[in-house]
């Protein structure tokens, strides 16, 4: 294999150095990143990269109207000079979809000459501007950029085949998400001793996308939010046009005074449950009744701890119990009107 000389490598430097360097005279009309297809060809003398699916994405972006949509809602940046804000929004988009951990990884990506090659960009945000974006952002701009990716989502929703919405599968999550530092905004010390976050996630099953984040302090319960989250998704979902919606998640989200507004609206839900003593007493009694029945040789057979009572009289008497105290629901609810 012939050795490549040292001088391709610094000539190659030197044209991304020139390409970093260009002047901005003037705000510019459209945003930086314009590629509007791309070319993967091979062959014995060419140029490679790594992630490249990258250009399949920016296509996607691009027929999808999302740049467009993004520069459209968010208003952060007096002038594009020469970002517009949906250079900034896909940028952390791409870097995260390159392995990106952090924004200094955004500096590996502005010195690839063929990554920029194929975003359509003479150049992308360095990581000092990057965080100066995010900075900008106040709780309204984050819900702004929510509502256009919930507007972009529905888009594509509405190219599944009709059984796609017979139902809307919610999944709702707390994630802790470990930090090294113990002094950043919004963070806080875990259950298990660790400085992190602990953002609610909010997920679609039915394709695994995530229908949306909300960054909390690591020492915040699962639950916090979560309903407020769950009736956007519910909004979401039924605006598209699923006829069923279902929501799925562990203990921490049993929120009982939210069940009924959920079934009111027909919503099915399947939670976990702590297994609260008198939870148990009851799993147990149906589970010593059910033994009972089992086992006995016929229902007219005394019940052992009670010589003379029959398993029949035992079995009446739990279904007379049971049906007076769901009598005094049905009751109770028809007063309250529901």
């Amino acid at each position: 294999m012939k050795p490549i000389p040292h001088r391709h490598h610094a000539n190659g430097k030197r044209k991304i150095r020139r390409r970093l360097d260009r002047p901005i005279a003037a705000p510019t009309p459209e945003p930086v990143l314009t590629a509007t297809n791309i070319h993967y060809e091979v062959a014995d003398k060419t140029r490679a990269i790594a992630p490249g699916g990258i250009g399949a994405m920016q296509l996607l972006v691009r027929q999808l109207g999302l740049a467009e949509a993004i520069d459209q809602k968010l208003h952060l940046l007096k002038y594009p000079l020469p970002y517009h804000e949906s250079d900034h929004v896909l940028n952390f988009a791409y870097n995260a979809l390159c392995n990106g951990t952090c924004l200094d990884d955004i500096e590996l990506r502005r010195n690839d000459v063929v990554f920029l090659d194929a975003l359509g960009a003479d150049r992308i945000p360095d990581p000092t501007t990057a965080g100066d974006f995010c900075r900008r952002f106040k709780p309204d701009d984050v819900e702004t950029l929510q509502d256009v990716f919930d507007q972009i989502r529905v888009k594509v929703w509405k190219q599944q085949p009709s059984d796609f919405f017979n139902e809307a599968v919610l999944d709702a999550d707390g994630s802790l998400v470990a930090t090294a530092a113990g002094c950043k905004q919004g963070i806080g010390i875990a259950y298990d001793g660790t400085w992190s976050y602990h953002p609610l996630i909010i997920t679609l099953a039915n394709t695994g996308e995530v229908l949306s984040i909300v960054n909390r302090p690591g020492n915040r319960p699962s639950h916090e939010g979560a309903a407020e989250q769950l009736d956007l998704a519910i909004l979401l979902c039924r605006d598209a046009g699923f006829r069923r919606v279902c929501l799925r998640g562990d203990t921490d989200f049993t929120q009982t005074k939210q069940l009924d507004a959920w079934d009111a609206e027909k919503v099915t839900f399947l939670f976990g449950i702590d297994a609260m003593p008198n939870l148990k007493a009851i799993a147990e009694d149906r589970a010593a009744l059910k033994s009972l029945v089992e086992t006995a040789p016929s229902l007219l057979a005394d019940v052992p701890s009670a010589p003379g009572k029959s398993v029949l009289r035992a079995v009446l008497l739990v279904l007379d119990h049971t049906s007076y105290h769901v009598g005094q629901i049905v009751l109770a609810a028809k007063l309250l009107g529901r």
